[in-house]
């Protein structure tokens, strides 16, 4: 198969604008926090731009590495990924914070395997469709196995806990299912019967009581469950049009918990304005527009799967981030994609471009 010369570089170029953006606005949202707790204000700057740089090195070899050759590795990147969920849960291999277990530690370095187990999936439900295309509307010898190793990822991941992410592995398998064929009366049962299994999940944990309730009315209970979306509110407001200015947020002065992380769109709007929201919003839209273009014109039909399902999986992270931030969603632990403090979904959200832009180098060659 003929080569193209260049990879796709508009995606390229909105995913090194995102992860630029995101370590300037780390470290404006974190400084003064990791002063306060760490006597170094450049400490999750320095952090970041670490990741950053190995995440770059991870997209560049993702870029280089023929994604066909990955449909050979599916099976031990499935097991591999199992066998870390599983570690994961165990002392003194995962390691307990805030009362979770979802990473694994050495020293200053942290890596989360459902990251690994998301992509590791996304492949084996690429290579299932391209391989038992034909078979996909039967329940049985279709749409049956790919839910029992998602449900298996999705069950290892809530015992972490981690609804979030177990949602989102759920999710992936459905949209690729549809895409390849399934049929939705099938996919309208199965969350039919999952639902009850999420309010069972969400019954279990008291903190995801108070998370939903705080969702459908955070003023009951302002300096509780619901303080940390009220701070998010008023960081959104308090930006207007053209925001405070960089490096200017009140809320980030300990007001608004998680500010480096999971709620860093919150303070791209207090200091950015709502002018900086959109154009961040705009990014992510373009960077959804390239992917799915790439996924249409994969010369193949793995490539095509692949590339659908790993941009379905940034659109979805997105969504569910944007959403909990603006309070269109109840709270979860999903970092924004490329600019939220992390290590180990940085590593992976760049190695996943950097396999979507050697899909596309190939892309419109046959």
């Amino acid at each position: 198969m003929p080569r193209k010369l260049t990879p796709d570089l508009w995606l390229f170029a909105l995913v090194l604008a995102l992860v630029s953006l995101g370590v300037v606005m780390v470290y404006s949202a974190s400084a003064i926090m990791a002063a306060d707790r760490f006597h170094d204000p450049l400490y999750f700057l320095k952090k970041q731009l670490f990741w950053a740089v190995l995440g770059v090195c991870a997209l560049w070899a993702g870029m280089l590495f023929d994604y066909r050759r990955l449909e050979r590795l599916v099976v031990p990147l499935l097991a591999v990924s199992f066998v870390l969920l599983v570690l994961v849960l165990v002392p003194p291999f995962g390691q307990e914070i805030n009362g979770t277990r979802r990473w694994f530690r050495a020293g200053p370095v942290s890596f989360q395997p459902v990251e690994l187990a998301k992509f590791s999936l996304l492949l084996y439900l690429a290579a299932f469709l391209t391989r038992r295309q034909e078979m996909i509307e039967t329940f049985s010898q279709g749409l049956l196995p790919l839910l029992l190793v998602a449900g298996g990822m999705a069950g290892l991941t809530v015992l972490q806990p981690d609804l979030g992410n177990a949602m989102v592995l759920v999710i992936l398998t459905l949209a690729l299912a549809y895409l390849g064929g399934a049929r939705v009366s099938h996919m309208g049962l199965i969350a039919a019967a999952s639902l009850p299994m999420i309010a069972a999940a969400i019954a279990m944990k008291p903190y995801r009581l108070r998370r939903m309730a705080a969702f459908m009315n955070p003023w009951d209970d302002p300096q509780g469950s619901g303080f940390q979306i009220i701070q998010s509110f008023l960081a959104l407001a308090s930006g207007g049009w053209l925001g405070r200015g960089l490096g200017e947020s009140k809320q980030k002065l300990f007001y608004l918990p998680e500010a480096h992380t999971d709620f860093i769109f919150a303070i791209v709007g207090e200091e950015l304005g709502l002018a900086g929201a959109v154009v961040v919003v705009a990014l992510f839209v373009l960077l959804v527009w390239r992917g799915l273009r790439i996924g249409l014109r994969a010369p193949d039909a793995f490539g095509s799967y692949l590339a659908l399902g790993l941009t379905i999986m940034l659109a979805t992270q997105t969504l569910v981030n944007l959403g909990v931030v603006t309070g269109a969603l109840p709270t979860k632990g999903l970092p924004l994609p490329f600019m939220s403090s992390g290590g180990s979904a940085l590593l992976m959200a760049l190695f996943s471009t950097g396999v979507l832009l050697n899909i596309s180098q190939h892309a419109g060659t046959v």
